[in-house]
């Protein structure tokens, strides 16, 4: 399997959202000028990007919105749905459980888990707050394939340890911590701080420059 960058997959994700925006709007047809101008980079960054999985379009007729936005779906693997664990049933918590485009692109939460024991054994939309204790039960039965950790950063690697031993082998963190894995697991970090602070540097920076 070829090595792609994790800004090509950045890129393809953002590729996916404008087709999927120029199909509301009823645009059939749209050129990698286009998409490129859309998205603030170039045409032939665009070319590249798609290159890496195959020839799409047609040369000088553009690309089909509807039947790229298909294939950059099942590039991403957004044709299936995926089953997601929850562990952490605080406020990001919450506020996962409720977004809505978790389930349009695929991603269901399918279980909920909290250490907290005031929390355990409640249900919200359905599902059951699971005890830690009882993770890699659930996991197997739920078919767990990717967990989101919405938990303390100082129990954040141990919670990704407990689910990494019971074969989960994606993980969407939002500990402000960085989690170590071994090299067959990925996780991709959710860190609204550190963005925050590359604004305030910026803002802080322009004063300094006007």
């Amino acid at each position: 399997m070829k090595k792609i960058s994790d800004s090509t997959i950045s890129r393809l994700s953002t590729y996916y959202r404008t087709l999927s925006h120029l199909i509301d709007q009823g645009i059939e047809t749209v050129s990698s000028e286009q998409i490129a101008e859309i998205n603030n980079i170039t045409s032939a960054q665009v070319r590249k990007d798609l290159s890496f999985f195959g020839s799409f379009g047609k040369r000088g007729l553009g690309y089909n919105t509807r039947d790229l936005r298909d294939q950059i779906a099942n590039i991403l693997g957004l044709s299936k749905k995926w089953n997601v664990a929850l562990v952490g049933v605080g406020n990001i918590g919450r506020a996962l459980i409720d977004y809505a485009e978790f389930k349009k692109q695929g991603f269901h939460i399918k279980a909920l888990f909290d250490n907290d024991p005031q929390k355990v054994g409640q249900e919200i939309g359905g599902l059951k707050i699971h005890h830690m204790d009882s993770v890699c039960n659930v996991v197997k039965e739920k078919k767990i394939e990717i967990a989101i950790i919405a938990v303390p950063a100082k129990v954040a690697q141990s919670v990704v340890d407990s689910l990494v031993k019971c074969g989960v082998k994606a993980f969407l963190n939002f500990a402000p911590i960085t989690i170590k894995t071994p090299d067959d697991v990925m996780v991709k970090n959710e860190n609204m701080s550190i963005e925050l602070e590359a604004l305030s540097y910026f803002l802080t920076q322009k004063k300094k420059g006007d």
